[in-house]
């Protein structure tokens, strides 16, 4: 079940904002797109620790719930789209499809995502699962929901992260290119007409239950690449150190 949300007003809300800003929790440029939902990540704040309060592990830890907002939105050139974090003690770590480094065996769909980087570009996979090397270049890896119950997926759905999800990728779809979209999966997908303006590459979910039915084959990561060099800039290097 869902924890409630209690209400914040404007105020509270874009202290909280301010904080996370002056804590470098979310980069500058950050804070100020996500003014509109200012209220909203109060509430969520509060949310979560009731439930922490009430002996509820939230995963990720507090201190990685905004870690895809810490590098700057002018830097963003892709934008990747998860669902919410792997439910898994120990596993999320504030990125989509990333695992803190130690995590054994590989998340399934992250090493779904590692075979189709071997099929499409000839990089190896990674002995790992943390992709943060790809932050590093300018890759938001963002969930729509930002965060999750111990051993219950999905249980932060509907609580309010989808609107600030939803600011966020409305903020890079208002400053342009260069950017490119990968959208798996039909939670992603559905947000294609908010990115019209933008290059967007779909399929199927890396998900076992759905690779097979489109994402193996389609070449995320090289047509990623090539849309950027024709909008002049530079690729991505996806190799995983």
């Amino acid at each position: 079940m869902v924890s409630r949300v209690a209400g914040k007003t404007e105020a509270e809300g874009l202290a909280y904002l301010e904080g996370l800003a002056e804590a470098g929790r979310i980069a500058d440029d950050w804070a100020a797109a996500l003014t509109p939902v200012a209220a909203e990540l109060a509430a969520l704040d509060a949310a979560r620790a009731a439930e922490r309060a009430a002996g509820v592990e939230v995963l990720p830890p507090e201190a990685d719930v905004y870690r895809a907002f810490e590098r700057p939105l002018a830097r963003v050139r892709v934008l990747v789209v998860g669902q919410d974090p792997y439910p898994t003690p120990g596993h999320a770590m504030g990125y989509a499809f990333a695992a803190a480094r130690d995590v054994r065996p590989l998340p399934r769909s992250l090493a779904n995502l590692y075979r189709e980087l071997h099929d499409d570009l000839g990089i190896d996979p990674a002995p790992h699962p943390d992709i943060s090397a790809w932050a590093d270049q300018g890759v938001l890896l963002l969930n729509r929901v930002l965060t999750v119950r111990a051993g219950e997926a999905g249980a932060h759905r509907r609580m309010g992260w989808e609107r600030v999800t939803d600011c966020a990728i409305d903020a890079l779809a208002a400053r342009g290119g260069p950017l490119v979209a990968i959208l798996w999966g039909n939670d992603a997908r559905a947000l294609a007409p908010r990115l019209a303006a933008t290059t967007v590459i779909e399929s199927a979910h890396p998900s076992p239950l759905s690779a097979r039915r489109g994402f193996f084959g389609s070449r995320p990561f090289s047509r990623a690449n090539a849309a950027l060099e024709a909008q002049g800039a530079a690729p991505i290097d996806w190799r995983v150190a």
